[in-house]
């Protein structure tokens, strides 16, 4: 997967250490009033405004996304890789202010709150959860639990269909 910031130089005219330089002088610590500052002051979409502040609030912990993510698809899990990137990109064309976040066991989708969460609980699948509480279970939209309502289980990159990326866009649509 490439770094959701590969073009943050282009579309701010700023790099992430200079980001983390002028959010350290706000004097900000809280990742909430960070968010919303960077972006009533300085204009910034959320998806790069949260992630400057998870930048910041992170800064000298190893937690690069994509060791966590590589991390998630070592040995028997690498071929699943493919459907990781998948998904990512279903998401990441809903919109510019979608988050990919990833975490120690998976990798949250966020918008203003968490929409879907990608897991790959064995070698042989790929787990979508999503956020589409009183949509009615099938047997593909399985039903999920508080994390996630509902939830996907993927084998292939094949199955990143379009039922899939309506599921996905109605998730991000109520997030």
């Amino acid at each position: 997967m490439s770094d959701p910031f590969t073009n943050l130089v282009e579309k701010t005219g700023r790099d992430m250490p200079a980001w983390i330089a002028i959010v350290g002088s706000s004097g900000l610590e809280k990742h909430g009033q960070i968010v919303a500052w960077l972006k009533s002051e300085h204009g910034l979409t959320h998806g790069f405004a949260n992630g400057i502040a998870q930048a910041y609030l992170n800064r000298g912990a190893s937690t690069d996304a994509d060791d966590l993510v590589a991390a998630q698809y070592a040995g028997a899990k690498a071929a699943l890789r493919p459907v990781y990137g998948g998904l990512v990109a279903a998401a990441l064309a809903l919109g510019d202010d979608v988050e990919v976040a990833p975490k120690k066991t998976g990798v949250s989708l966020r918008r203003s709150k968490q929409f879907a969460l990608i897991e790959v609980p064995s070698a042989a699948r790929v787990q979508l959860g999503l956020q589409l509480k009183g949509v009615e279970a099938t047997e593909r939209l399985r039903a999920g639990n508080t994390m996630c309502s509902h939830r996907v289980v993927l084998t292939g990159v094949d199955e990143i269909d379009d039922e899939l990326r309506g599921w996905l866009r109605e998730a991000y649509a109520r997030a």
